[in-house]
Order: structure tokens, then C-alpha cells, then sequence
């Protein structure tokens, strides 16, 4: 087996570290949310010495990651964690941070949903959930690029598909996570950022 590799993602590793840095500043453990081929949790490991990177994914992808982090030496990042986040516990019960990137469009509205109440059950009280990808505001598309690659995730599987921030911003308030902010991201992508609601 071939180590995976994503061009994709060796564009955007960069332009996302110089956003989420602020965010896990005070984080022990993170739990990354569908690593892909890793290539993130290799390189964001080494820019955040002082935590825990956890990478989890859907079973067929953990070899494939487990490849990329091979080739990484500090004991900062944890061997990946089989996680569908339908599934009714996760193997972490409590994490000061959890990142996704590029995960929202090709889950189904249902899967969302699930990885909200995930982390609204996992996230502690100060941490703080960064999710990257292609959104839609104000119910529409920010590029005709997005449209045409929501076009093409749905003709391959029509529960996918790019989400609209309001509706995911309503839902994730009802599993008690409150929206912080957004960061426009290069090549018409977005971070959006939740915390837990205050008691």
C-alpha cells in the first residue's frame, strides 16, 4: 500500500495553522475528526508540541494513515482511533479541542448532525471545535467552483453535499454549541469555529 498523499491538503495546511494556532493555544488533548491521509495531524503535531494530536477516521482509511504517521518522531500524535460519529460513544470521553477538516460535505446531513452532538458531548467547557471546508451563506454558493463540486459530490452521493452555515449554525446551537466565528480561507473555503454554551 501506497502512503496517501493530498495535494489539497499540503496547499491548506499552512493557511489553517495560521488561524486555528489561536485557538489551542491552552489544549492538552485534540481529537482530529476524519485525518484522511494525516497529512494534517503529522504537520500540525510538530507546529503544536505542548498537546495531544488524536487522528480517528472511518476504519478503511486508519492503514493508510497510519503510513503517514510513520514517518513522524515526537510522541505528541496518537495512532488513529476507529471513529464513525454515528456511533453511540467515541472512544475519547473528554478533549480540550477536536478539529475536522473537509468532512461536513461528503457526510450525510444525518452524520453532521451526530458529529455536533459528538463534540458537544466530548469538548470541555473552554475548548473549542474548528471546522474547515467549502460552506454555503445566506443559502448560496460563494463561488461558481463550489457550486459545480456540490454538483459533483451529489450526482456521486446525494446526501453529500456542501452545507449551509445557518442551518448548521441552528443545529449545532441545539446540541449546545455556540457559534464564534468564521475565517475566510483561500480557495473559496471557510473555518467556522463553535464553543460550549456557558452553563
Amino acid at each position: 500500500m501506497n502512503k496517501p498523499f493530498s495535494q489539497a491538503s499540503e496547499n491548506n495546511k499552512s493557511p489553517i495553522f495560521s488561524i486555528i494556532k489561536d485557538y489551542y493555544t491552552h489544549t492538552k488533548l485534540l481529537l482530529e475528526i476524519g485525518s484522511g491521509t494525516g497529512q494534517h495531524a503529522v504537520f500540525f503535531a510538530e507546529k503544536f508540541p505542548h498537546l495531544f494530536w488524536q487522528t480517528s477516521d472511518q476504519k478503511q482509511y486508519l492503514d493508510g494513515i497510519n503510513l503517514t504517521l510513520d514517518e513522524y518522531q515526537n510522541n505528541n500524535l496518537g495512532r488513529p482511533l476507529e471513529l464513525e460519529v454515528t456511533q453511540p460513544s467515541w472512544p475519547i470521553d473528554r478533549c480540550e479541542g477536536v478539529f475536522s477538516a473537509n468532512t461536513s460535505h461528503i457526510m450525510s446531513w444525518e452524520m453532521v448532525e451526530k458529529m455536533f452532538s459528538g463534540v458537544g458531548q466530548i469538548l470541555t467547557a473552554e475548548g473549542y471545535f474548528c471546522l474547515y471546508g467549502p460552506f454555503n451563506f445566506d443559502r448560496k454558493f460563494t463561488s461558481s467552483s463550489n457550486e459545480a463540486f456540490d454538483k459533483m459530490l451529489r450526482e456521486r452521493d446525494p446526501n453529500s453535499g456542501l452545507r449551509d452555515f445557518e442551518a448548521i449554525e441552528e443545529m449545532a446551537d441545539e446540541k449546545g454549541l455556540i457559534f464564534v466565528d468564521r475565517h475566510n480561507m483561500p480557495a473559496n473555503n471557510n473555518i467556522l469555529v463553535w464553543q460550549p454554551k456557558k452553563p
